[in-house]
């Protein structure tokens, strides 16, 4: 497989049907946005892949997005896109990269091998955040665990 190259676009670029991948509210995304720095993996022409960081404080980073379009999972791309925006998060100044996931899943385990590890639950977060239940292999989302990595 090619790898895909990595292109820094402005925020009205950003592919939302990819964003909603990962986050399923147009409101959240269209807010992170707005102070995000987006970068897109292309493959040629075709974005295959998407992730948003943001400036929490000076010191201080958080990962808002990362996804990559379903047909292209499993090759390689979102590691590629995880490693780019810590080394990002880096260059900008940051000493630490947060991040927000479900409390189960494949993410979670994405994350970890990372490096990144939980600093925090936030019970609850799913039901109170989002309208509609978001499920995984069967099961519900509910609380949020907060991840970070030392930069």
């Amino acid at each position: 497989m090619t790898t895909p190259s990595l292109h820094k676009v402005p925020s009205e670029q950003a592919p939302m049907a990819l964003l909603l991948e990962a986050d399923p509210s147009p409101v959240t995304i269209a807010h992170y946005l707005q102070e995000g720095h987006c970068v897109v993996a292309r493959l040629d022409y075709a974005i295959v892949g998407v992730y948003v960081i943001k400036a929490l404080h000076a010191s201080t980073w958080e990962l808002m997005n990362i996804a990559v379009a379903p047909e292209h999972q499993g090759q390689g791309i979102g590691a590629l896109l995880l490693h780019h925006a810590i080394d990002q998060a880096r260059q900008l100044g940051a000493k630490r990269l947060e991040l927000g996931t479900g409390s189960f899943g494949h993410q979670l385990t994405f994350y970890q091998r990372a490096g990144f590890r939980v600093v925090a639950v936030e019970p609850d977060y799913f039901l109170t955040h989002y309208p509609e239940p978001l499920f995984e292999n069967g099961l519900q989302h509910r609380d949020r665990l907060r991840l970070a990595l030392k930069l």
